[in-house]
């Protein structure tokens, strides 16, 4: 028997109970698909599997109708994604994590008119993505990333030198990107052939899109030999013969999600037409595909004159906070869009001439998570703040709820509600979106710890949809203050532009830690003076990545108005972040030089710099395999905090990146929440037993 002493396992707080309920029982639908006559409806049902310490996802069928309850089509004992109907409406394509080997995907085709075996039709090692069915039905294009040689050897020791000569070649998440690019493949249907790759090479493609006449395939792709400097990416003809690959677009903006129209004359797609300035409201642009198709004729590099932005009559992000998705065709005339709207995520009806402005199809307090349209029913995966996503339908102008997949998540862990209401700025020419939840068992005439949070992005919004982030905050007796200050995306383009750098040679703003600090001081000084039920001496603050800047800035600036704030996954020197980040050399868009020009104007903005002044408790969370915001960023103010002998608790989570929150592993979100809400009960409540 060994002589080691044991270390005793830490009994769990009351915190991880909240955190696994609301964390853990989360069921939600995702992805919907429509088949080519509009009567059913494939979609992802997404559930959190503590024991397995993985996420779990579904495929399942609904009709568009309701006339029948939907029902699952696979097991879920693997990760099943990406359904999508054949043109015929025979069979569906799916995704599965089903292979023995790790990283492996597989392509499945599944008989939906009667008995019939799923085939498998593609086996790739890094991944399966995008996937997109041939207008004749006998192909299916997808994308996945192709190895470099050097990946043979499992054992790094054995691999060769990586020769690095673009920026980018890391992306969160991913790791190595640029000796593993992401390529288009082909794969019949029938399965008689292994998949081939159609644009192979050292550049990335993506979002394949078909021609009606299934002949070639529309990409997005950065094949230029500047991409990695002149940040633009374009749209290319990729031919099935192996012809030569074509642009559609000439390095003068970012294009990307194209959609064909069905008379295959023109392609719909996002972008916007200044790359070296961002955050940009991105809009649905159309435009000619003059003579491409199966008889051979070239795509003319901007020989239609450019874009028509038919979207541009709505200063609002057509890339949806939610994820951005390519337009989607109603008939020759009519294109469907989703946009940011001021907390809220909509369907937008667009002219494909862009003779009118987008019509709102959506309306109300809720957001649509993902969507899809054919034969006159449009399905939608739609989340409220008090229920994740369930499916809906709208057909002739009637829209149902066609799954209750959250009622009994729901009946267990009553989501709490959330009041939105509006903060003037402090010059008092604009308001600032803001909601506040009251904590469970909320009594009028008690007093409240509040804990404030802001958003990342910055260009991103909260809204009126479910949030776990509140929900356990609430559920552990804290009132919840969220709001979207300036820099944020749901607004006109100049609101989000309000932060841009003070050097910005487009349009100067503030720069980060300017409007944005004084929206949310704003917005917290009006809370506690319009509602008595929050306690002032009680304040805390939680903010990551771009949110974590703000909280180690608040912590510097106004740390007095705060018991303990939260910085987390955040950028704290942006002079390091900008040669160290795998976007780094992309902060030049927001701020205007780059860093080597005036690394001063880097320091300026950055929090460490205030390191000295900071003596309001910290909590610091860093993901180890992080590469958005490296973990040095939270290792230089940890160590800045711990030899001025500040209070500062720093957690490291190992094997995570960026989307911890998001997307770590189940045991690592709830240990997450736990942290949290155990740190912030002692700062501004009292011990955790």
């Amino acid at each position: 028997m060994s002589n080691e002493a044991v270390t005793p396992k830490p009994t769990p707080s009351k915190h991880a109970e909240i955190a696994e309920r609301i964390i853990g029982g989360v069921v939600a639908a995702s992805s919907p698909n429509v088949s080519p006559d509009g009567t059913q409806i494939v979609f992802v049902v997404s559930k959190v599997d503590f024991t397995k310490n993985r996420a779990q996802a579904q495929v399942w069928v609904a009709a568009a109708d309701g006339s029948t309850p939907p029902r699952p089509l696979s097991s879920g004992d693997k990760s099943d994604t990406q359904p999508s109907w054949s043109p015929d409406g025979r069979c569906i394509a799916f995704v599965s994590s089903r292979s023995e080997s790790k990283g492996e995907s597989t392509l499945h085709v599944l008989p939906m008119d009667g008995p019939g075996e799923v085939r498998t039709i593609a086996s790739m090692k890094d991944g399966i993505s995008s996937i997109s069915w041939s207008p004749d039905g006998t192909w299916i294009a997808f994308v996945s990333r192709t190895q470099d040689e050097r990946y043979a050897a499992e054992d790094e020791s054995w691999q060769a030198p990586r020769k690095v000569e673009r920026f980018f070649s890391r992306l969160n998440g991913e790791d190595w990107v640029f000796d593993r690019p992401t390529h288009v493949y082909l794969v019949p249907v029938n399965g008689m052939a292994s998949p081939r790759n159609l644009t192979p090479g050292v550049f990335q493609h993506d979002g394949p899109a078909w021609l009606a006449d299934s002949s070639a395939l529309l990409v997005s792709a950065q094949r230029h030999a500047t991409w990695d400097t002149d940040l633009a990416s374009d749209l290319y003809l990729v031919p099935l013969d192996g012809g030569d690959i074509t642009p559609l677009t000439a390095q003068t903006g970012t294009y990307y999600l194209p959609s064909v129209s069905p008379d295959g004359t023109r392609v719909a797609y996002l972008g916007s037409d200044d790359p070296l300035t961002d955050p940009q409201n991105q809009h649905v642009a159309v435009r000619s595909l003059s003579d491409a198709g199966g008889d051979g004729g070239d795509v003319g590099v901007d020989g239609d004159g450019g874009p028509m932005w038919v979207s541009a009559g709505l200063d609002r992000t057509f890339a949806s906070t939610a994820g951005a998705a390519a337009p989607v065709w109603l008939d020759d005339a009519t294109l469907l869009a989703a946009a940011d709207d001021r907390g809220r995520g909509h369907i937008y009806r667009l002219a494909a001439d862009g003779s009118t402005a987008p019509v709102a199809v959506t309306t109300g307090d809720r957001w649509v998570r993902s969507f899809d349209s054919k034969a006159a029913t449009l399905a939608m995966a739609i989340s409220r703040v008090q229920r994740p996503a369930e499916l809906f339908s709208v057909i002739d102008g009637v829209e149902r709820q066609l799954t209750n997949l959250s009622d009994p998540y729901v009946a267990t862990v009553k989501p709490l509600p959330w009041e939105r209401f509006t903060v003037p700025t402090t010059d008092g020419t604009l308001e600032i979106d803001a909601w506040i939840m009251r904590p469970l068992g909320f009594d009028e005439a008690e007093r409240y710890p509040v804990i404030l949070n802001v958003h990342g992005g910055p260009h991103t919004q909260y809204g009126e949809a479910f949030f776990d982030e509140a929900q356990f905050q609430a559920a552990a007796g804290f009132v919840v203050l969220m709001s979207n200050p300036r820099g944020g995306s749901g607004r006109e383009q100049s609101w989000g532009q309000s932060i841009l750098g003070p050097k910005h040679p487009v349009a100067p703003g503030t720069g980060w830690g300017g409007v944005d600090v004084d929206d949310v001081l704003a917005v917290l000084d009006t809370t506690l003076e319009r509602y008595p039920f929050c306690d002032p001496d009680r304040v805390g603050m939680q903010g990551g990545s771009y949110g974590g800047f703000m909280a180690t800035t608040l912590a510097g600036l106004h740390g007095d108005r705060f018991k303990g704030i939260c910085s987390e996954r955040a950028v704290n020197n942006m002079l390091s972040e900008e040669w160290s980040s795998d976007i780094g050399s992309v902060f030049r868009v927001e701020h205007g030089p780059n860093h080597v020009e005036d690394p001063e104007e880097y320091e300026r903005m950055s929090p460490i710099r205030y390191v000295r002044d900071i003596h309001v408790p910290m909590l610091i969370i860093h993901s180890e395999n992080d590469l958005r915001c490296p973990i040095s960023q939270a290792e230089e103010l940890w160590m800045a905090l711990r030899i001025l002998g500040r209070d500062v608790t720093f957690y490291r989570f190992p094997g995570e990146t960026h989307e911890l929150s998001r997307s770590g592993s189940p045991i690592h979100r709830r240990q997450r929440a736990e942290i949290i809400l155990d740190w912030f009960t002692d700062k501004l409540v009292a011990p955790v037993s």
